[in-house]
């Protein structure tokens, strides 16, 4: 009798053990990473209806503009009692801000107080948030020392590996903000000078692992398979994993690589139906909460990934490029659901996220 190779890589035994976030108990190890101007509410629950997540993160969060309630920064950090547990993202560099914006979070209801010291585009490095923070170690240590002692829940902390290549500062960062209370770190394993180029460094994912004695360590970037993720857990040592565009491409990753854990086997892939409800799901969550002009405006900006989704016949995907209204998208889902999709539907595909392009410092 042939030996057969197994189809999927076997589960780290890490997978399968329970997993706390300070005091938080969450129901697996994978987490969905924030995505700008994507990751919203009604995705975030549309997510969750699938099942296999284990923590979901916010848009970051302006402080500043939490704290003058301005109307874009209650949209982004909006979330209700079935959208947990959730981690809220700020970013800023005035501690009595970060500080203030940290307690009105908390107050929304918050599981979890996430900084955001990763980010890389200019409007936020320009003003000393994001990625700009790693370059001043001492004073990111006392801004995020100051937001842990001023809320009850834990504080965690997205980072890059540093801002270029010879300033690989997370390592050391990690373990000075474990010591100080932070409750986990997510890493990126890209530096600000690569933007969202290039591949993600997992020695240097590992090297953070390695910097903490017991704090979580969630790898983040180029997760967009079972194997992506068996490997990243197998070659960094890590705790957990977020993943962003992994999820737009395919949002029952998560379901699918919870069956991972529990059997070994990913189960089957969503159906054409499943496929065609969370799309529906999603727009309805936008209509429900922004109004009908704006989840219109919303749902233009990702058809072309739900398109590839879906493999709807591209009649109907015409037909939604130009979409104003519900009425509409309704009809056209019910045509979908009639004709089914017009081609093989698709494992796995790259969901395009729209990026900064040109010199980063342009940003």
């Amino acid at each position: 009798m042939p030996i057969h190779e197994p189809l999927y890589p076997p589960v780290p035994p890490i997978v399968g053990e329970p997993m706390k976030i300070g005091d938080v108990t969450l129901q697996s190890r994978f987490f969905l990473a924030p995505l700008a101007g994507y990751t919203s509410l009604a995705f975030r629950l549309a997510v969750r209806s699938c099942g296999g997540l284990g923590l979901a993160t916010t848009d970051l969060v302006n402080a500043r503009s939490l704290i003058e309630n301005r109307r874009r920064s209650l949209e982004l950090s909006e979330t209700n009692e079935a959208d947990k547990p959730l981690s809220i993202q700020i970013y800023g560099h005035v501690t009595p801000e970060m500080e203030q914006a940290a307690r009105i979070v908390e107050a929304k209801g918050a599981t979890i107080v996430d900084i955001n010291m990763g980010c890389p585009v200019r409007k936020v490095v320009r003003i000393g948030g994001g990625s700009a923070l790693m370059c001043e170690a001492d004073r990111a240590v006392d801004l995020v020392s100051a937001v842990v002692r001023s809320v009850s829940v834990p504080v965690t902390v997205k980072m890059r590996l540093g801002w270029d290549e010879e300033s690989l500062s997370a390592p050391a960062l990690a373990r000075s903000f474990e010591q100080i209370g932070v409750a986990a770190v997510i890493i990126h394993g890209r530096t600000r000078a690569q933007g969202f180029s290039g591949t993600v460094d997992r020695s240097g994912i590992r090297a953070v692992c390695e910097a903490v004695e017991s704090m979580p360590i969630v790898a983040n970037g180029d997760i967009r398979s079972i194997a992506d993720a068996a490997s990243m857990f197998t070659d960094t040592g890590c705790d957990a994993i977020a993943i962003g565009r992994g999820a737009l491409a395919n949002p029952f990753f998560f379901r699918q690589l919870d069956c991972w854990r529990r059997t070994g086997e990913p189960g089957p892939d969503p159906s054409f139906e499943e496929r065609v409800d969370f799309m529906s799901t999603h727009f309805h969550g936008l209509l429900e909460r922004r109004g009908e002009h704006y989840a219109c405006l919303q749902f233009r900006k990702i058809l072309k990934w739900y398109m590839h989704f879906t493999r709807m016949p591209k009649p109907l995907y015409l037909r939604l490029i130009n979409l104003r209204n519900s009425a509409v998208f309704d009809e056209t889902v019910a045509e979908m659901r009639a004709e089914g999709p017009s081609a093989p539907l698709p494992g796995h595909f790259e969901a395009h996220v729209p990026v900064p392009s040109g010199p980063i410092d342009k940003w």
